[in-house]
């Protein structure tokens, strides 16, 4: 009878979870009735980690090869989040591949690290699988940050973290996911001292801690003076949460599973950060390790503690959490936080919101050459035939996150009067898997609207006029279709019906861009890009 009993409890959550997460981009995030509804972040905010430091709260997000990378976010409720910045500006300080004369790291450049607050400043430790791991340190969130460091170059490594010990002592964590002959296994989690400036690693002090399948995502806690090792790893249901806990670092550790995931049902939430509330509420902020077109998304589970363990969602009959879709929120805040997308380009810098496809050829875009304006400058893509280049391979593409709610607008209002022959200019939507472009092609003295479909071309009606809006808009299920106008009010659909994808472990991004195949000449000046979701 127990069994029956767990079975159908099982089945009814699984039911939940199917109509809630069906439902989630119609309903997310703040209800504003006291409730939220996860995903709180319905984008690609993926490899979380996050933080409180007093009444205000702090995330970092991987952004692989996305510049300004690691993207940190700011909180009051847990609940709304905003861009408040980045960490690393010039990607090419950890490798040449990450800028636009290579771009040639897609799927790799900054993957998952760890934001942590000690000795008065903010932390943030990250690792690439090619080049190794990367720190910094600014005494705010929002920087600037220090100019990045390297702390240890290796190839085969992620999903670092450091800590601080109540002594002082600075330790760092980090999994070796290629195969170990001195173990003769994968995903080795190892444990160093580190230097008392957090810059260098005491490599002496080299110590597997765990070895798991797919162990990964790693985070150090103290908690009431006992040691908790966070981590993840795949078990035969999917990648679920795992935790160690010792009375020493040096063990022995005691083990447990946090959740059950169905990859389906909840998209596996695992790579987060864990955080106490000051009313002594416990909260992991986290991803959803199992991306669709947008990415993975961002929720937060409640966290109870059960025997002296950080169960994550809701607890069931045997122990062990499952996902939860929506819950009380955890503080009601009056402070109106959320992620923005419009930009009339008014500012000296860039919005937070932004973020170039590799780092940009800085000389090519401007916000001062003609004030009000983001001026693109056309250059040639890398391997251009001189009658097609791919947006993949374009420099200064300046993106964001596309999200997935219910209804989603993005329209531009663009002047073409300084394009030249051989130069694109317009909207994209692209992820490595497929991308799509609508915009204007000048060839010769003539200019017409022209759609691209992984490198296939639909071209339509001449362009007489000197400004164009282009318009993208897509639903709940990532159905985008492309539109145009000449006035700026009635809105021409152009092309068909597309599904927006995501590729390399990254969501689909919304973007601007401007290349030219045949040189470096012609440009474009942007007016205004209105993002509503």
């Amino acid at each position: 009878m127990k069994a029956i009993r767990i079975f159908f409890i099982l089945f009814l959550l699984q039911l939940q979870a199917l109509f809630l997460y069906g439902q989630f981009s119609e309903r997310w995030g703040d209800q504003k009735n006291g409730t939220y509804v996860n995903p709180v972040l319905p984008a690609d905010y993926s490899d979380l980690d996050a933080i409180r430091v007093g009444a205000d709260y702090y995330a970092i997000s991987s952004t692989m090869q996305f510049s300004p990378g690691m993207v940190v976010l700011h909180s009051r409720d847990l609940v709304n989040w905003e861009i408040i910045g980045h960490v690393v500006k010039d990607l090419t300080t950890i490798s040449p591949e990450l800028n636009w004369n290579r771009m040639n790291a897609y799927g790799k450049g900054i993957w998952a690290g760890s934001i942590r607050y000690y000795k008065n400043r903010f932390w943030v430790y990250f690792g690439t699988p090619d080049d190794g791991f990367f720190m910094s340190s600014a005494s705010s969130a929002a920087g600037p940050w220090e100019p990045l460091h390297q702390v240890w170059k290796i190839t085969g490594w992620d999903d670092c973290s450091s800590f601080c010990d109540d002594d002082g002592q600075l330790y760092f964590i980090a999994t070796n996911f290629e195969f170990d002959r001195k173990t003769n296994k994968q995903y080795n989690i190892h444990l160093f001292r580190m230097r008392p400036d957090g810059k260098n690693l005491i490599t002496s002090s080299d110590t597997i801690i765990h070895q798991s399948k797919g162990s990964e995502a790693n985070k150090l806690y103290k908690i009431g003076g006992v040691y908790f090792h966070y981590f993840s790893e795949v078990k035969e249901e999917g990648r679920v949460m795992m935790i160690e806990r010792a009375k020493k670092l040096t063990g022995p550790w005691e083990i447990r599973q946090l959740n059950h995931v169905n990859a389906k049902l909840d998209k596996e939430p695992n790579q987060g950060g864990l955080i106490q509330l000051p009313n002594r509420k416990w909260y992991f902020f986290t991803h959803h390790g199992t991306g669709d077109w947008e990415g993975r998304a961002a929720s937060l589970l409640p966290v109870q503690w059960v025997d002296g363990w950080p169960i994550v969602g809701a607890v069931g009959e045997d122990g062990i959490g499952r996902m939860v879709w929506s819950a009380t929120k955890p503080i009601n805040s009056k402070k109106h936080l959320g992620i923005k997308g419009s930009d009339d380009f008014s500012s000296p810098s860039l919005g937070g919101q932004w973020e170039w496809n590799y780092q940009p050829r800085s000389e090519k875009w401007s916000l001062t050459q003609r004030p009000g304006h983001l001026r693109l400058h056309a250059f040639k893509p890398i391997n251009s035939s001189g009658t097609r280049g791919s947006i993949l391979m374009a420099g200064n593409t300046l993106t964001q996150r596309s999200m997935r709610t219910r209804a989603n607008t993005v329209t531009i209002k663009i002047n073409i009067d300084h394009m030249a022959d051989g130069e694109y200019a317009g909207l994209t939507h692209f992820s490595t898997a497929s991308y799509t472009t609508l915009g204007v092609r000048q060839s010769g003295n003539e200019r017409h609207l022209v759609y691209e479909y992984n490198g296939k071309d639909t071209v339509g009606a001449r362009i007489t006029a000197n400004t164009i809006w282009l318009r993208s808009t897509w639903d709940i299920h990532g159905k985008n279709t492309y539109s145009f106008s000449m006035t700026g009010r009635a809105f021409v659909p152009f092309a068909g019906v597309t599904q927006l994808t995501w590729g390399s472990y990254r969501g689909d991004r919304i973007g601007i861009y401007n290349y030219n195949v045949l040189g470096d000449k012609g440009f474009v000046d942007i007016d205004w890009f209105r993002y509503r979701y």
